[in-house]
């Protein structure tokens, strides 16, 4: 009992001697007092530990990413061996950069190229002055770096280039429109309407535009071409007008004739011709050059052959005559 008069109870022995024995004595007298229903205190409280639950590997690795590394340590090792036995630069003009070539594998290669607005150039020619070839994909064509090197064309005005994903390309170009051609200084160029250079003839598709010779001749072509509508039937005779003094014109005929035109009444000029070339079978005659500046007279420079040829008639005609008297 205690001074109290109550009745102690007693403690079991093997109880007491586990606690001492503990080296965590506050959390075994924590629990056994709990069990008994009776609270220590707050100092007596074991500290509380927070949980961590541990997830299994495989449940933090994302699905896949095995297989991905996988491709990429065996892209990897392709990639070291085209490097160090020298192929790289075969395997890049094969099938285009890294890059390109996934992004072909990918879907955004270019399978449709579409091309408007050509009338003188080809497909074969905007490509290759845009840079594109079978090689490139969607993602390594700069449309607006197409388009600057596309402007620089002579033969574009205008040009548009838009991507169309995944995989195509349209480019739309407006020409300039060539309308004669210029030989100066031994060079022959071709001329748009108001004279501009587009480009130096380099191939035989502008030669059915009409040919102007002479200082400032590519200024006066549409006046010149205006001139042959004039008569049209002496087109297919006339091979270049060339520009005299930027005043007047020369025609240069097919046979080699020289056609001197007044700077004024050209047209009247032109008609007189196409009277000579019909009716007098001009063309067929041995004849160096027509002077046609006169309004009222036609001045005939002949060949040696049709000059002595001419002398020799002359005289035939002057014995005829003195025979007759």
């Amino acid at each position: 009992m205690d001074g109290g008069g109550r009745l102690l109870r007693s403690m079991s022995g093997s109880l007491m001697p586990s606690v001492l024995r503990s080296t965590h004595a506050g959390e075994h007298v924590a629990a056994f007092a709990t069990a008994k229903g009776f609270d220590p205190g707050p100092r007596e409280r074991s500290p509380r530990r927070r949980a961590f639950v541990v997830k299994p590997i495989e449940r933090r690795v994302p699905r896949g990413l095995g297989s991905l590394l996988t491709v990429a340590l065996f892209a990897a090792s392709i990639g070291y061996g085209i490097v160090r036995g020298g192929h790289y630069d075969a395997v890049v003009n094969a099938i285009g950069t890294p890059d390109v070539a996934l992004a072909r594998a990918s879907g955004f290669g270019l399978d449709r190229i579409t091309i408007a607005g050509l009338n003188e150039m080809t497909a074969r020619e905007v490509l290759q002055a845009a840079g594109i070839d079978e090689r490139a994909s969607l993602f390594s064509v700069d449309a607006e770096a197409v388009r600057e090197r596309l402007l620089a064309m002579p033969l574009v005005q205008e040009a548009t280039v838009r991507k169309l994903f995944p995989d195509g390309l349209q480019i739309t170009l407006v020409e300039r429109e060539p309308y004669a051609l210029w030989q100066r200084q031994g060079e022959v160029f071709v001329v748009s309407a108001d004279g501009k250079i587009i480009d130096t003839l380099r191939d035989d598709r502008f030669l059915r535009l009409p040919l102007v010779v002479g200082e400032g001749a590519n200024e006066r072509a549409v006046a010149f071409a205006k001139l042959l509508d004039t008569q049209p039937s002496l087109k297919p005779y006339i091979r270049a007008g060339i520009l005299v003094g930027q005043r007047r014109w020369t025609l240069k005929l097919d046979n080699g004739i020289d056609v001197r035109l007044p700077e004024d009444n050209a047209p009247e000029a032109m008609a007189r011709l196409a009277t000579l070339v019909k009716d007098k079978g001009l063309l067929d005659k041995d004849v160096l050059s027509v002077d046609l500046r006169k309004p009222d007279r036609v001045v005939l420079r002949l060949t040696e052959e049709g000059a002595s040829a001419l002398a020799d008639a002359q005289k035939s005609k002057a014995k005829a005559k003195g025979n007759a008297t």
